[in-house]
């Protein structure tokens, strides 16, 4: 499984990794442009993500628009629906307004801050994400 793990926190980001390294390849960055620059090269080499952690407080470029920012990307190379990379928004922010535009744009899970590996391996199960898929 490919995995890009996208969060301006450093600690964060490190328990992020941690979570999910013996699940695949795990690719780190720290803001929404980062993640939309490591998300188009995966698709120009044909080795796309199966999930993103998506933070939405992030400087340069916020988590909701990257996540929207994905989505053209996509819906250009004609990759649609389930055929998409998985999304988990993981955020601070609990607000009704946050969670709606994050799942209107898309997303397929939404965690809140701190990070319960448990509730995170979870929604991969429910994704369909076990740790079960190749690493390649």
């Amino acid at each position: 499984m490919r995995i890009l793990i996208v969060e301006d926190d450093p600690i964060s980001r490190m328990v992020m990794e941690k979570n999910l390294k013996s699940l695949g390849i795990c690719d780190l960055v720290e803001n929404g442009r980062e993640a939309l620059e490591a998300f188009e090269k995966a698709l120009l080499e044909n080795k796309p993500y199966d999930l993103i952690t998506l933070d939405i407080m992030m400087p340069e470029m916020d988590g909701q628009t990257a996540l929207q920012e994905i989505r053209k990307m996509e819906d250009e190379e004609g990759i649609y629906g389930l055929s998409g990379v998985k999304v988990i928004m993981t955020t601070a922010l609990d607000d009704k307004d946050n969670i709606m535009r994050a799942f209107k744009s898309q997303c397929e899970g939404y965690l809140t801050k701190p990070i319960q590996r448990q509730k995170l391996f979870q929604l991969m199960d429910e994704l369909g994400l076990s740790g079960e898929q190749d690493q390649a």
